[in-house]
């Protein structure tokens, strides 16, 4: 049989040959909670009557969406947290450490061709590493916590084509925005997606990453890349464990099949109040920017920092506009401080968050007030995302962010083209 990455990773998983369309019970190698579903999971896990969990190292908690917490509630769940990884002995990323999904690639927990579980949906984002990655609700983790399995309906595979060069001031962001708004937010419900073509190829792991955690906004189960050698370099870095990498079949059977071409493609915009709402950046070129927000577990990286540095270098943030900044963990924040980026941001006028989810979902930090336009590099615009529905967000690279910033209206990026071609 002609396996797609997705047949052949839970088909390992379950010990035996499967296809698109079959119900495959699998070992699970990782699985984790946040600070806004674990609470469920660990309620969840004692009304099963479990007393341990499968594997104390295959499983751990993150504070990261709400953290610092902004109130008694939430300050209720942190302790609920930390007490359970006392009694059950298994780790808690605390306040500061920064996004689940980017200490999950950082800390390399699972290798290639991996299956990991988390109660968070844009657990998607670490098919950048060859690893089939899905989120799952509260219930169905704990139940995996419990018996370090679960079941899985095999998704059918499309494969996704990108190809040619991209055009300075144009990044990954652009072409995870540009394939939404082509795709639509339905348009791979279940399935897998299965990144390919010479484009990808010459994106960092970062930039795939990007990709892959905006798999789901168009409702795939997971999104795919293959292993190569850039992909081998970062589990060498960070894990003595042998990779395996997995990869289809020369006639690996799809479900379909799409072919972007970036040479063209202009800096995207996902307009209110959808993320497949899609736009190139000259059609909503200066509209009012009240807010920009630059992090997240799609955008809070190295890479991405420096994007934006390029641009905010000797500039002022306008002065109608707030700016805040949100590394995505204690690696990437140190990295950035040692690249003399965060002085960079502080000398903007940039607010510098504490590593986290920061202002993406809305419970702290940068909530905006009714009628504000904001525009940021998270992956949800939804209304009531950033804690106001009454707000209106707008979704960009860090490039489009940053210069918006400046400018205090949304602005194409490629005005800075000499100083974003030296990246």
């Amino acid at each position: 049989m002609h396996k797609t990455i997705a047949e052949k990773i839970l088909g390992s998983h379950a010990k035996r040959e499967v296809r698109a369309g079959e119900i495959a019970i699998c070992d699970v190698d990782f699985c984790f909670g946040q600070d806004g579903t674990s609470s469920i999971i660990i309620d969840s896990f004692t009304r099963l009557g479990a007393k341990n969990v499968f594997d104390k190292s295959k499983f751990c908690m993150f504070l990261d969406h709400s953290a610092p917490s902004p109130n008694t509630g939430i300050s209720a769940v942190h302790t609920k947290m930390r007490r359970f990884a006392g009694e059950k002995s298994v780790r808690v990323f605390d306040v500061g450490s920064g996004i689940c999904h980017q200490l999950m690639m950082e800390e390399a927990f699972v290798g290639c061709g991996g299956l990991v579980l988390g109660a968070d949906s844009h657990t998607s984002t670490y098919g950048a590493l060859n690893i089939f990655s899905t989120g799952v609700g509260s219930t169905d983790l704990a139940i995996t916590l419990a018996s370090g399995k679960n079941w899985f309906k095999v998704p059918e595979t499309i494969k996704v084509l990108i190809n040619g060069k991209l055009p300075t001031g144009v990044y990954s962001k652009d072409i995870a925005l540009f394939m939404v708004g082509s795709i639509r937010s339905h348009g791979a419900n279940y399935k897998a997606l299965e990144f390919h073509g010479e484009t990808t190829k010459r994106l960092s792991v970062e930039a795939r990453a990007t990709i892959a955690n905006m798999a789901v906004e168009m409702g795939a189960k997971c999104g795919l890349f293959e292993a190569d050698k850039k992909v081998l370099a970062w589990f060498k870095k960070r894990t003595k464990k042998r990779a395996m990498p997995v990869s289809p079949d020369e006639h690996a059977v799809y479900e379909g099949e799409r072919e972007f071409d970036v040479s063209t493609l202009s800096p995207q915009v996902a307009k209110p109040h959808a993320v497949d709402n899609t736009s190139p950046v000259e059609g909503v070129g200066g509209t009012r920017v009240d807010e920009a927000f630059i992090g997240t577990c799609t955008n809070g990286r190295v890479e991405d920092l420096e994007i934006a540095a390029r641009i905010l270098k000797g500039q002022s943030v306008h002065p109608a506009t707030k700016l805040i900044i949100a590394p995505a963990s204690r690696e990437v924040f140190l990295e950035a401080a040692r690249k003399g980026l965060i002085e960079i941001f502080t000398e903007s006028g940039a607010a510098i968050m504490a590593p986290g989810c920061g202002p993406c979902v809305g419970t702290h930090n940068g909530v905006p007030a009714d009628g504000e336009n904001v525009i940021s590099t998270a992956n949800r615009n939804f209304k009531g995302r950033m804690g106001n529905p009454n707000a209106n967000i707008y979704l960009a690279s860090p490039a489009t962010v940053a210069a918006s910033a400046v400018a205090g209206r949304i602005t194409d990026p490629r005005i800075y083209a000499k100083r974003l071609k030296t990246l």
